[in-house]
């Protein structure tokens, strides 16, 4: 259920970016971001903070522990 809804807001935060220039901005691995994306892997809290602050959300949004 947690990775569901990262990747759910992850998806929202992208939107029409590519998950490839995305990963560069953020300086995580491509296939790192895409595992993300689509549920196939769990993120850890270093990549969960550069994620947050590259999209400027607090970690609660990507964890939907409160209503946006």
């Amino acid at each position: 259920m947690y990775k569901d809804i990262f990747a759910k807001k992850l998806k929202e935060c992208i939107g029409e970016k590519s998950i490839n220039q995305v990963a560069r901005d953020i300086g995580i691995p491509q296939q790192t971001l895409y595992r993300y994306v689509y549920a196939q892997r769990e993120i850890g809290l270093e990549n969960l903070c550069k994620i947050a602050d590259y999209f400027d959300e607090p970690l609660d949004y990507f964890v939907d522990r409160q209503n946006y």
